[in-house]
Formats: C-alpha cells, sequence, structure tokens
C-alpha cells in the first residue's frame, strides 16, 4: 500500500519512462461510488468540480474512500485559481486537473499556487492533506511537486502549446475535445478533419517535447481504451462514474 507521495511518485515515473496511466473519473458526490471505483486497479482517479455537483466538504470523504484502494485521488478544479487549487490539494488531493489552460503564463501561475513555498507560493497550514499538523514534515516534501495536469481545450491553448509544453515540471496534458471543437465552431463533431488534424498537432508537439497526452475515454470500452493507448496516448481517464451507471442500469430485455 503506498502512501500518496509514492503513488504521485509512481504515476510521475510512468509517465516520465514513456509508459501510460490509466485513471477514471468521478461526478457524483458519494463515497460508496468512490471506494468502489477506488479499489478497481486505476492509478489515479479525478474528482470532477467543474463538470460534477461535488462540494469542497465532501472532497475528503471522497479522498479517504478513493485511497483505501491505493487509489491517487486528483480534482480537476472547476477554474484555475488560488481557492480552488488551495482547498482541493489541502483536502488531501494528489494534484489538479486544470481547466482551460490557454498559455504558459497561466500555468506558471498555477504551478506557483499548487506548491508550498520554496517552490510556489501556496498557503503553507494544518490541513486534512497533513492530518492536521501530525504529518506535516513528510507533507512538506509532498507540497512541493503535486501532480500537474493541463487541460488543452480551446483553440488559443493550440496557439500557445509549444510554450506551455516548455513548462517545468509539467506532468501531462489532456485534451478536453468537447470545448475543443466548440471553441473551433465545430462542437462535437470530432471525425472532421480539422478536428482530426488539431489532435494530430497536440499529440505531435506534445510528443516532441517528451510530455504525456492524456484523453478521456468516455464510454466504458477495452477496445476504445487500446485503441487510444495504441495511438500513443500515456495519461487517459477511462469512463466515469455516471456513465458506466447509466450503461449497465439499463433493463436486458423488454
Amino acid at each position: 500500500m503506498m502512501n500518496r507521495l509514492e503513488k504521485i511518485n509512481f504515476i510521475r515515473k510512468k509517465l516520465n519512462d514513456g509508459n501510460y496511466s490509466i485513471g477514471s473519473w468521478i461526478q457524483i458526490p458519494h463515497s460508496s461510488i468512490a471506494e468502489i471505483i477506488g479499489n478497481a486497479g486505476y492509478d489515479w482517479v479525478a474528482v470532477d468540480l467543474e463538470h460534477g455537483s461535488i462540494s469542497v466538504d465532501q472532497l475528503p470523504d471522497l479522498f479517504r474512500a478513493l485511497e483505501l484502494g491505493n487509489t491517487l485521488p486528483l480534482a480537476r478544479i472547476a477554474k484555475g485559481d488560488l481557492k480552488d487549487c488551495k482547498q482541493v490539494l489541502d483536502a488531501g488531493a494528489g494534484g489538479v486537473i486544470v481547466p482551460m489552460v490557454e498559455s504558459a503564463e497561466h500555468l506558471e501561475k498555477i504551478k506557483n499556487e499548487i506548491r508550498w513555498p520554496p517552490s510556489g507560493k501556496r498557503g503553507v497550514g494544518f490541513s486534512r492533506a497533513n492530518l492536521f499538523g501530525k504529518n506535516f514534515e513528510s507533507y512538506s516534501e509532498e507540497a512541493q511537486k503535486p501532480l500537474l495536469v493541463a487541460m488543452i481545450e480551446h483553440l488559443n491553448a493550440v496557439k500557445n502549446l509549444d510554450e506551455i509544453l516548455k513548462v517545468d515540471n509539467l506532468d501531462a496534458i489532456f485534451i478536453g475535445p468537447y470545448d475543443l471543437s466548440a471553441s473551433m465552431g465545430i462542437t462535437a463533431q470530432f471525425e472532421t478533419s480539422k478536428f482530426k488534424n488539431i489532435i494530430g498537432k497536440i499529440k505531435e508537439k506534445a510528443k516532441l517535447a517528451g510530455v504525456a497526452c492524456g484523453i478521456h475515454v468516455v464510454e466504458p470500452s477495452e477496445n476504445d481504451l487500446r485503441l487510444k493507448i495504441d495511438d500513443g496516448y500515456r495519461f487517459i481517464a477511462y469512463s466515469i462514474d455516471s456513465v458506466i451507471f447509466s450503461k449497465f442500469v439499463k433493463r436486458p430485455f423488454s
């Protein structure tokens, strides 16, 4: 059973070595669901504060439930500001997935806000992440470099991608296809050559920069997951609790 820092380093080593890491996604704020998914064998699970109906006071129970299964809790924050970063990390997230990163300057600001000094500017204090001071010294090491994943989901991000990828200690980028396609005026038209060309450009730039490129396999399909791995994706979210439930709750015959 790894502690949170060991799990962060385990995932980071996988990505740095060119291997893939598979996680999943939670939108339903119930610790029993988190416990089930946390015991399903994923490296990490992202708790979705942007589109899920999840409040900050629910995070400790969700994170604890995930950690029971040796799964690292991550948080897809609602917005890349100081308050969001501080609250999810103090609650025990091992890192953040940041929506709508559009520039290196934006990402540098986030990086500073998720790290304790001397690496960053995040406020230092007792919290659930360090067991309210009991694990203060050991958490100080974790707080220097939590996982950092930037979502690329706007044409502005694609235009600035070379600089974004140069930001030190960026662990992965993660393509947000719906918002990206919307910014192109072709919402959810993923099979168009225009969209596929942009995706190819993102993947190629990430590969050249040595940064893991991620994507979400929303529908639970082992075949689709294998295709994404074969296609070079290395930080992959496999489905969502709500989608899994909707898919398998259906009555099997009429």
